[in-house]
Order: structure tokens, then sequence, then C-alpha cells
């Protein structure tokens, strides 16, 4: 029927010889999609194709010329951009009103379209995880907490209220969301995912994706297909089988293509079964593109294109690693500054790149643009600001936030606050920090938990607050550049001398001399100075002066790896002249104020990934003492404790200890001594590991990062305003060492205990208290016995029997009682939130689809097995309240 239509228009054109004449066919409104991308890619130079696989942040500068061949597209600058060393970093705050962004957007849209040779649009792309990445723009629950609700119908409103404030300024592109599953929540981006499980996760994925794609913008979920590794590290190599993969990890991807419409994917930055996944042709062209029907554009991580080269070390150079690329299914390379297409360019153009995958890239490219409608309106109207409600989509954050939060303990009710209180301390940094998590824009008056308290509080209830320790706990600091310096031809200079070695004994002529004005280094991925010195097998010597702005005993030394000498005055401090690990080492050394001493610092690194700091305690003053007893007396002199405590995570910062950064657990130990009722609030996105001070607390409430009416919803629940009802998408471990630890493992063949402790979480998966009590009862199978491929209705009956009005969020998992292969203990296979008055009964309907009974057997085809299927219903994994089985024949 298409080519047919497709044949009718063009006999249309070709009797209409003034319109053949007079439009383009890639101009044609008329002809079909496929027909103007056909005419469009015939007319294109390979300069001009090359720009269509490239994008990055900023605008057309001060020469628009040098666009003169198009680009994908910008995530467009508002503020003035920095050259150098920070030209690099990705721009995320805007500077500018919505209006001022919208106009800049068309602004730049207009060159696009009437100034260069064939007038093909820009895409505006930006980050949208829990509300787009500019001023004015709504700050909702970070994308965890979002997961927490499990609810899909709510997660579509805010999609949609984030998709209204993207659209509107003109943003046709956003690099959300994140439907990698956070299996290890030392992961430091855990916080970006909707968890651990691939049903949850794929639900709330598809009902964000949705809410954007059927608006006309193109959701770009990533990154593909697993973005931590080992340890919980992130980009960390990955080395799954293709079962592993396609039960789990592939599963919210494959929904928000197939169910959800996305129509662009992002690779993750590390390498699947020993090949890039930026250049990875199973992945992309056989699993993403021939298995599941995907007709949109790839493009890589900011960056990753040519990590191909810096990271895995399996091209050349850049533009082998671009040539890898593309030809293995990548469509755009997305890279920082203008400047890098010059790394990438050369075989786009010397024509030994295969032409057929540079012109389908290309084709992906330009039928997305069609598809947007940007060749025939490309610029936005003013007025869309006017159709959405900063206000609505506030209250929206809010209620988002309260069904987000999560009760994990409530010992004799301690939540919420009974009439006898009167005084409330609360306690914290994060109580007035008011963070939004990351790839976070920075909110519309967002609120913090000490101001939402305060307001909710009134005149009703008296607010004392005390700071305490906060997260960070460092007794010392890099010593700065103002206290260093060296004598060159006679003159002063700020730094200290420097001589790098290619070798690791420091011996010889120097291969590069320099001042270097502070020693805090990290060489991870390279070296001082490539051209020069190795990056995994030199040596250093800084030398010159140190002047201490105090007089008296300071503590000095290095942070760092192994393989360091420090002296002063020639006087050997510290002498850790061996490679072994990373460690902080420091010495007294008496200083007089401003007295000029002489240091010289030796290190040798023969082996890589190198981090170095000059350290002391010179001015450093340690209140944590002081703070934590201030937050203690505070307490003592209040009816009830409210401790704020958070967590320090995100991109590259994974966590090796799950436990709370800084003296938090101190301060919570300490101020539950003092007797009062003590409530721990945490805000964070990922797990946290509470063995030090769980039972000395009385209630714990995991309220995430709240977003930006984040206060106020925190208030309603600890006022008893509204009933927690959240539900964890990812499972709490009782310590680090269980990691790896989720639910939906598969059984181990003998125990899965330690000799010093169970494996067994602190909070399962799905877990989440409430103000009140629920019952299930009276669980009825439409029938017990069903045919491959039949559906499976049941029915049982949830009760509100407690005393307050509230949600529950009831799980289905099963289990096949015996398979071909090995499955799951259990699997989420359905879930329903469900609100009930105080006493209010509901009957509650499930269907047992066949997809929810398909599995992969042996020889990796999909299936449903004849045999028992165990249903089990309840409140979370590990608390099931109704149980059944049926059969398969």
């Amino acid at each position: 029927m298409q080519k047919i239509t497709i044949f009718l228009l063009l006999c249309l054109a070709l009797a209409n010889p003034s319109i053949a004449q007079t439009v383009s066919a890639y101009k044609n409104a008329r002809l079909p999609i496929e027909v103007r991308v056909k005419d469009l890619l015939k007319r294109m130079t390979p300069e001009e194709k090359f720009w269509q696989l490239f994008m990055i942040p900023g605008d057309l500068g001060n020469d628009p010329s040098k666009y003169k061949n198009g680009i994908f597209g910008f995530q467009v600058n508002t503020v003035q951009q920095q050259h150098g060393a920070a030209a690099q970093l990705l721009n995320y705050q805007s500077g500018q009103t919505a209006q001022q962004t919208l106009q800049k957007i068309n602004s730049i849209q207009k060159y696009f379209v009437e100034q260069t040779r064939l007038g093909i649009p820009i895409i505006a792309f930006d980050e949208a995880l829990h509300g787009l990445i500019r001023d004015e723009a709504t700050a909702f629950p970070q994308a965890i907490a979002l997961a927490a609700t499990w609810d899909t119908i709510l997660m579509n409103k805010v999609a949609a209220a984030i998709a209204n404030e993207t659209k509107s300024r003109g943003i046709r592109h956003i690099l959300s969301p994140v439907v990698n599953l956070a299996t290890d929540v030392r992961w430091g981006r855990a916080e970006e995912t909707y968890g651990e499980d691939p049903v949850l996760s794929a639900a709330m994925g598809v009902a964000f994706v949705k809410a954007f794609e059927q608006r006309g913008i193109i959701t770009n979920p990533k990154h593909f297909a697993v973005n931590h590794g080992e340890g919980g590290r992130d980009s960390y190599p990955i080395h799954y089988n293709e079962r592993l993969l396609e039960e789990t990890y592939f599963v919210p991807f494959k929904a928000v293509i197939q169910k959800g419409g996305a129509r662009s994917i992002m690779t993750a930055y590390n390498s699947l079964d020993g090949s890039p996944c930026s250049a990875n042709d199973w992945l992309l062209n056989k699993k993403l593109r021939k298995d599941w029907g995907f007709k949109g554009f790839v493009l890589s991580d900011a960056g990753a294109t040519g990590g191909a080269n810096v990271l895995h070390f399996t091209a050349a150079d850049y533009a082998e690693a671009g040539k890898q690329a593309i030809e293995n299914g990548l469509d755009v390379i997305f890279q920082t500054a203008y400047e890098h297409h010059q790394l990438f360019e050369k075989h786009f153009l010397d024509k030994s790149m295969r032409p057929g995958a540079i012109d389908s890239a290309v084709a992906r490219v330009l039928r997305a643009k069609f598809e947007l409608g940007l060749f025939e309106k490309p610029y936005v109207d003013a007025s869309m600001l006017e159709q959405w409600s900063i206000q609505q989509h506030r209250e929206l954050a809010k209620e988002a936030a309260i069904r987000s939060m999560v009760l994990l303990k409530n010992d004799h009710q301690v939540l919420p606050f009974t009439t006898s209180i009167k005084k409330i301390a609360v306690l914290g940094t994060d109580a007035a920090e008011a963070r939004l998590g990351g790839y976070s824009g920075p909110g519309i008056h967002k609120q913090s938990i000490l101001a939402g308290i305060q307001e909710r509080a009134g005149n009703n209830w008296q607010v004392v607050y005390a700071p305490g320790p906060g997260r960070q706990h460092q007794p010392w600091t890099i010593v700065p550049d103002s206290c260093l310096f060296t004598i060159q031809n006679g003159k002063r200079v700020a730094g200290l001398s420097a001589d790098y070695f290619n070798d690791i004994s420091l011996q010889g002529t120097p291969a590069l001399s320099r001042v270097d004005a502070s020693i805090n280094f990290q060489w991870t991925l390279f070296s001082p100075d490539p051209a020069k010195i190795n990056y995994d097998f030199f040596s250093a010597r800084w030398t010159g002066k140190i002047q201490s702005p105090v007089t008296g005993n300071v503590n000095i030394g290095i942070d760092g790896n192994d393989g360091y000498r420090l002296f002063i005055n020639n006087q050997l401090i510290i002498d850790n002249w061996q490679k072994q690990s990373y460690t902080t080492k420091l010495a007294n050394f008496h200083f007089e104020k401003e007295k000029a001493y002489d240091i010289r610092v030796e290190y040798f690194e023969p082996a890589g990934n190198a981090r170095f700091h000059l350290i002391w305690n010179a001015g450093v003053q340690d209140s944590s003492e002081y703070k934590i007893q201030q937050a203690v007396n505070a307490a003592a002199g209040a009816d009830i404790a409210v401790v704020v405590a958070g967590i320090e995570e995100g991109e590259f910062r994974d966590r090796a200890s799950l436990a709370l950064p800084g003296l938090q657990e101190e301060m919570i130990q300490r101020v539950a001594a003092s007797g009062k009722p003590v409530v721990v609030l945490l805000v964070g996105g990922s797990a946290v590991t509470m063995h030090n001070w769980l039972d000395k607390v009385n209630g714990v409430l995991d309220v995430w990062y709240p977003g930006e009416a984040g206060g106020d919803a925190v208030a309603a629940i600890l006022f008893g305003d509204r009933s927690p009802s959240g539900k964890l998408p990812i499972t709490f471990p009782v310590s680090e060492a269980q990691l790896p630890l989720v639910y939906n493992h598969k059984p181990t063949g003998r125990g899965d205990d330690y000799n010093n402790l169970t494996g067994m979480p602190l909070f399962p998966f799905g877990f989440g208290l409430s103000y009140t009590s629920f019952t299930y009862s009276d669980l009825r199978l439409a029938k017990h016995v069903i045919k491959t491929g039949e559906t499976l209705s049941l029915s049982f009956k949830l009760k509100n029997t407690g005393n307050y009005k509230s949600d529950e969020v009831v799980q289905l998992y099963l289990h096949d009682e015996l398979a071909s292969v090995a499955r799951p203990v259990k699997e989420l296979k359905a879930f329903q939130r469900v609100s009930l008055d105080k006493g209010e009964e509901k009957e509650i309907r499930f269907n047992i689809t066949p997809d929810m009974l398909t599995m992969l057997n042996i020889n990796m085809k999909e299936v449903i097995e004849p045999g028992q299927f165990r249903i089990m219903i309840g409140s979370s994994s590990n608390d099931m309240r109704l149980r059944e089985i049926f059969q398969v024949k």
C-alpha cells in the first residue's frame, strides 16, 4: 500500500511541472517522508552528511559560517561560554528565562533554515531526567523517587508536564530517561534510574517516553545497554551472556522502543563482550534494529565515540573510532566542543568509510527531522509558553514527592507527629539545602525540608534547627597555590617548579619541566602531558618554597597513590617510596607564619591511574564536635528530633561504602542517646546501610530527592496530612558485602547465607510501611488450568484496616515451579496502586497474560512451557499475603 501511495504522489508531482520546478522534493510536505529523505540525501555533500551526524552543546557564536554545512543540533547555550578546558564540559545551567531560550533557539534555527545551502533545520536538545534542566523549569522528584511511587499514571502526568515545558522553548529532543537497571546500588547513578527490576523500570520508562513522543519530542533512553559493571562502578566492561541481557537489562529498552515509541537511543561508555557499545554491531544492528525493529537513530554518550580510542584501546585514533562506530551501527557522534569535529571527519570525507553506512545514518537523522515537522515549522510560537501553568506543575511535583516517600521504620507510631509534640528539633545540613539530585535544573523557588516543616508548624509547634557536621568530614585541605612559590630568574613565581621523567627513578634529563600552581592532580586516564610523558610509567619532582598562614604544629602530607616522598628543609618528613595502593599519610611539622621553607615532593607511577595531592590542615578549623554537640543540645530541649541525613553520589561518584558519609552516623547515635524520640529522614537516590544506628532510632523515612516542592511534601507526611505510600524500587542491603543483591535472582543450588551474615536484605525490593494497615484476602482464580496462550483472570480483596486513608501498592509475583532452564525465585509481573479510605475494601483484579509466562528456553527461543506456576501477591517481594498455584497445559 505504501509503495502505491508513493507512486501516485510522484505521478501527481510529475503531472504538475510547476510544482516540480519550484519546490525540491524534500521540501514538498505532500510527499512521503521516505521520498523526501531520499531526495535530500542525494543532494548532500560528504561534508554536509558528516555534520548531520555531529552534535554538541553550543550555539552559532561569533562566526556562524563555520556551520555552513549544517549540524545535527545543539544543546543551546544561553550563557557566555568559556574557552579552553572549561569548554569541554557540558553546560547545564542556562542562565536565561524560558522566553529568552525560545528566542535564542529560533534565532539559531533561522540561520540554518535560511542561510545554509540546503536549509536543513537543527534539533535543539537538552536533559530532562526529572525536569528540564533550564531556568524557570519545574524540578520534579528524582527519577528513583518517581519509580518509588509505583504509579505509571502519575509518571505519565509528570512527564507530560516536563514535555510541555520543553517543547514550549523549542527543544525537540531530550537525553532522557535512564532505563538502565540499578542492580548494584554502589553505582553512583542509581538515582537516575527506575530501580533494579525490569518490569517496574519498563513500565515507568514507557509512561515517561509516551508523554514526550506523543507531544512531538524525541526521547533518548540510555545508556544502551548496561552502564555499570563489577563493583557497581560506572562504565566498567560488561561480559554478560545473551540470556541475562534478554531477561533483565534489555527489557526496559525493548519496552520503551516497542511500547513507548522512543525514536533515539544513547549508547553506554562501556564495552560489551569486548566491543565498545558505541561500535557494537551485535548490539546496535542485530539486536536493536533487526530483532527489535528500531527505526530511530542511535547516538553516543558525550565523548563515548572517542572512548573507543582513549578508554577501550580498540581503535588507533579518534578518526578510526568514528569509522568503527558508524560502520557498526552508531548514527550520531555526541561531543562536547565544536573543535572536536576535526578528530572524526577524516574517514567521512576520504571515502574510506563504507558509503552505505554513512547514508543510512544520515537518513535516520533526516527522517527524524521530517517527522518532527521541522522543515515546515522550524520556529516556535511564543504563545506555547502560556499553555502550561507553573503552579499546576508545582502541585504535581508536590504530589509526586508525597507518593514517593518510603517509610522504612515507625516504632511505636512515632510518626505522624502527635498533639503532645510541641517542639521539634530539625537537624542536618540536608534539611536546609534542598538538594534536587543529579541532572537537575535550579528549580522554581525550591523549598527546603526545614522551610516546609516550619511553614506547616506555624504557631502551633516550635521548630529549632541545628546543621550538625554535614556530609563531609575532611580534616585537611589541598595546599593552595597562595602558599607555594619558586624563584626563577631572580623573580618569585607562584607554584612549584616541576620536572617530569619518562622513568620511575627521577633519572636523566627531564622530559618536561614547568611550574605547577599546586600539587592537585588526578591523572586517571591521561599523563601530565600526553605529548611528552608516559601515562603509566613516569616520575616527578616538585621543588620550591612553602609558607604557612599560621604558626604552630601542622599536619602535612600526601593523599594519593603510593610511591612518594616529602621533604621540608631537606628533612625527610614522609617516606612512602613503594607502589602498593592509595593512601593518605600526614606528618607533624612546626611552621612559623609566613616563613618560607624549602619543599621537595617526589613521586613515581609505574602502572597508571594516578592521583596525587599535597595536603595539610593549616588553617583548617574542625568544628564537627561543636556542631554535633549543638545538634544534641537542640534535640535534648525538644520533644522529638528529626535528623535529615544525606548521601554523596552521582555520575562518576560510585560508592564503595553505603554508610552515611561524614560524621552523620555519630550525630544520629549521640542524638538518640539524649533519650528523645528520633526520626531519620534519608536524602539521596540509593541504598544506605544502617547497622550502626537503625536500632537506636524510632523512625526512618526515605524522602529521596523530593524536588522543588519537597519541603511541603515532607511536612505533609510528618504531620499526618498524608500517609506514606511509596515502595522501594531497589534492595537495601545489610552490608556492602552482600552486593550485588537483588530480589529476582535465580536459585543458588545451595544456601545463600554467609558465615557471619545472612543473604537477606535490610529492606527488600517493594518494601514500604504505611500509617495504616491492609489485609489481603479471598484470592480467586477464574480457573486453575489454562491452555498455552490463554489469559488467566484473578481477583482478591484488599481492605484498609487501620485509621488513615492511604494507598497500598499491591504486587503480583510469579515463579515457574519446574522449567527446562533455571528461572528466578520470583519475578514481579504486575502491580497496582490502590487508594482506600479507612475501613474501605475493594476487589482487585489482575490478568496473567501469555507474555508474563513467556521464557527463553535452552535454545534462546521464546516459549511458554507447560507446568505449574506459583502466584504470589503481597506488599513487597518479601511480604507475600496470598499464594496460589495454577497450571498451563
